[in-house]
């Protein structure tokens, strides 16, 4: 059997306190004018005009638009373009939460190569080099820094959609932990709870030794050891300090942890890519407009114990990496504990339990099977193999609170 495997990051990887403040050299490598992407909150703050005047002192022009909205509506980018096009900006800076991030790859995207987003819905549509990105988030979850995908609203779709495409993956990313000190601890635990959740999917991934040319045709590849090794990772520093930075948000310790884990995890996943957790989401969360990150929460528990059957081995070296001990229990005893731990750490953090809990009809369950099992993307990716039978139990279990019921 051949090994397979591949990694695409960032050229640039800077974290640790007080990185924000390489930011004026790092884009002053970049050019001499930058269109700088934020939210309307972030760009009121002192740290903010901070960062702005750092820029302007180094010699970087910048052009700020604050108006980006939760989940990248479409035609929100194209206004931000339009805005953007007497200035001729060298590079894009996103900074913020995901949403930010992901609309800082549109952004670049559009002004690199014209058109509208939707051209580029899919897999390697962006034909080319984009505008310079620096990435720098203010939260601990997506990943969004160091992955190929955009993901955005589209107002004639139902589900969000995303742009996937190794030229949309920033040029540096710079991850300085004070920058999350004052996020909230709702938001703390959905976005962490969002990161764990792509580390364990990335891990448990299918894996597909020996078809070279994958790569060329997928942007997500399945589990290599190369994603293995970030996965990891991010499950031991979650594992260790999600729920310490929940409980307070100013453990500066725990805050380093969440987001080196977050980091992690995106280095996994935009590689190995997510799977059936995230597909139910997308409906789900379609219907219930809740956040990606609790929703997919929500779902990871059910569908680990759906894939236990195939993947038991790969779930018991989560637990390990969550710190739980072995004592001579075998592969399927520590995927059951490992679970039961994920259930705990996210109840703990304030994650709902069931599909009911965050208000999806129970009459749209069978709708949400049907548009889950329809994200190929995704559904190929699980270890386990779906029909429409099994995700229809997985959903109504998920419903139900009966993780017994996935198992079948």
């Amino acid at each position: 059997m051949s090994l397979l495997t591949a990694l695409r990051l960032p050229r640039d990887i800077l974290f640790g306190k007080g990185q924000r403040h390489a930011l004026p050299a790092v884009a002053g490598r970049h050019g001499r004018r930058a269109l700088v992407c934020t939210d309307e909150r972030f760009a009121g703050t002192a740290v903010f005009a901070e960062i702005m005047e750092s820029l302007q002192s180094a010699s970087v022009d910048v052009l700020v638009h604050d108006g980006v909205l939760p989940d990248v509506p479409r035609d929100s980018v194209a206004v931000c373009v339009e805005e953007a096009r007497g200035f001729r900006p060298d590079m894009v800076i996103g900074i913020g939460g995901g949403s930010c991030l992901d609309f800082a790859k549109c952004a670049a995207l559009l002004i690199s190569h014209g058109g509208e987003l939707q051209d580029y819905y899919g897999e390697f549509k962006v034909p080319g080099p984009t505008l310079p990105l620096i990435a720098i988030p203010t939260t601990a979850g997506t990943g969004s820094e160091v992955t190929p995908v955009a993901v955005i609203s589209d107002p004639d779709r139902t589900l969000k959609v995303g742009i996937s495409s190794p030229h949309l993956i920033a040029a540096v990313a710079i991850c300085d932990p004070e920058l999350t000190m004052t996020c909230p601890r709702g938001l703390t635990a959905i976005a962490g709870a969002d990161a764990l959740t792509h580390a364990i999917e990335a891990f448990t991934a299918m894996r597909r030794d020996g078809d070279f040319s994958l790569p060329q045709r997928h942007v997500f590849i399945g589990k290599t050891p190369l994603t293995d090794h970030f996965a990891l990772l991010a499950v031991k520093l979650l594992g260790r300090s999600l729920e310490k930075a929940c409980a307070d948000g100013d453990d500066a310790e725990a805050r380093a942890d969440v987001m080196m884990g977050a980091l992690a995890a995106g280095c996994a996943f935009g590689t190995a890519g997510t799977a059936a957790a995230h597909a139910v989401q997308y409906p789900a969360g379609a219907l219930t407009h809740t956040p990606h990150g609790l929703g997919v929460a929500t779902m990871m528990p059910y569908v680990m114990s759906y894939n236990s059957r195939v993947a038991a081995a790969e779930i018991a070296e989560i637990g390990i990496a969550l710190g739980l001990e072995a004592n001579g229990r075998g592969a399927d005893e520590m995927a059951e504990a490992t679970i039961e731990e994920i259930r705990r750490l996210f109840a703990a953090i304030g994650i709902t339990p069931t599909l009911a809990g965050l208000g999806l009809p129970a009459d749209r369950l069978d709708w949400t099977a049907e548009q889950a099992l329809g994200i190929d993307r995704l559904i190929k990716n699980n270890p386990r193999p779906f029909d429409l039978a099994a995700m229809r139990r997985l959903v109504q279990a998920a419903y139900d609170g009966d993780l017994t019921a996935c198992a079948m």
